[in-house]
């Protein structure tokens, strides 16, 4: 269950992207918010390999880091887009997608891991992901209405 919701959040986010142009998806539309489109997908892929990869996984930082943002620039993933082909960004998260599928794929609900002292289960990590995806969905429901007027789904 905490599967597909998720995998519904995933699909709900590409939809919200789907048809636009390359120039429509990094337009924030709410100005002062430096929210776009593109900057979600970005945003997410890191979340994503954050949570599952780095967390529940296991894996180094090393072999899962941050791919948009840093220390140093930690807005990267919502304002660094003007080199960020859209495409190239799309392919990113599917790929991250498919790897997170594939790394917990045999994850207990109850495994726990630690993150910086505070133990997490694989549980809380599914039901933040389906939060944080639901919270940023509600953003691209709204830019996207405002770029060009679609809403639902």
């Amino acid at each position: 269950m905490l599967e597909g919701w998720l995998d519904y959040h995933r699909a709900t986010l590409r939809l919200k992207c789907a048809g636009l142009s390359d120039e429509q998806l990094r337009m924030a539309s709410c100005p002062p918010s430096n929210l776009t489109l593109i900057g979600l997908v970005r945003h997410m892929t890191d979340v994503e390999r954050g949570w599952f990869l780095r967390g529940v996984a296991g894996r180094p930082a090393s072999q899962a880091e941050p791919l948009y943002y840093s220390d140093e620039n930690e807005e990267g993933d919502f304002e660094d887009l003007d080199s960020a082909s859209t495409q190239s960004v799309f392919e990113t998260y599917e790929n991250a997608t498919s790897e997170v599928r594939d790394a917990v794929a045999a994850a207990d609900l109850d495994q726990t891991f630690d993150n910086g002292g505070t133990p997490y289960s694989v549980r809380w990590v599914y039901t933040h992901m389906i939060e944080e995806y639901a919270r940023h969905n509600g953003h691209a429901d709204l830019i996207r209405e405002r770029i060009d007027g679609s809403t639902g789904s």
